[in-house]
Order: structure tokens, then sequence, then C-alpha cells
């Protein structure tokens, strides 16, 4: 029995998705056409089209589980281990160290053959 209600979540999840993209639309396109109105009155408009799309998607099978990545993720970014200012700086300094030195050893590696091409040419 529950196989037949994940398959009628899936068969409406086109039409459900084909209503986001309308909200989605009806928004974008309804700005520029009261774009007479006060801003406010677009912006909220625009506000409630949006949270009434998010509303349809999270109903669908691919909107769950999209809903569902973004908890696990906010849950592993917070054991994430962020370097200190220091070593920041330190890794920062070394980058931009490590860039100049291949910067000049390519400009002198140009230089070369460009020396070695005016010898061969002349």
């Amino acid at each position: 029995m529950t196989s037949s209600v994940e398959q009628n979540v899936s068969r409406t999840d086109p039409l459900k998705w084909a209503i986001v993209l309308a909200l989605l639309a009806g928004a974008v396109i309804g700005n520029q056409y009261f774009a007479e109105l006060a801003a406010w009155m677009r912006v909220l408009a625009i506000v409630v089209m949006v949270v009434l799309a998010l509303l349809v998607a999270y109903t669908t099978n691919k909107g769950r589980e999209i809903f569902d990545f973004g908890k696990e993720s906010r849950t592993e970014i917070r054991k994430v281990v962020w370097p200190t200012r220091q070593e920041t700086v330190q890794t920062t300094l070394i980058v931009a160290a490590f860039t100049v030195v291949i910067a000049l050893f390519m400009w002198f590696v140009d230089w070369v053959l460009i020396k070695l091409v005016g010898l061969v040419i002349a």
C-alpha cells in the first residue's frame, strides 16, 4: 500500500513543478506588469509567491530531498574546524609569495626563449 502512495505522489510531481514554475514566472511577470505600484507592494507579492513556490516544491519527492540535503549540509558545516586568523594570514602570504616566484620564473623563461629565438632568426 505504501508503494501505491509513493507512486501517486511521484505522478503528481510534474504538475507540482509546473505550478512552482508558474508561480515564479508569475512573480517575475507581475513585477514587470505592475511596475507603477509601490516597490514595497511588489516586493511583498514576490516574497509571497516565492514562499508559495517553495511550499509546493517541498511537497514533491525531489523537493523534499533538496530540503533534507540542506539540513544535512547545515549539520555538517557546524562540524567544520575553521582556521584561525593567523593560519589564514600565513597561508595567504605563502600563496602570494609562491605566485610571485612562479611569475618571476615564467618571466625568466619567456625572456630566455625570446633571446634564443632572436639568435636563431638573426
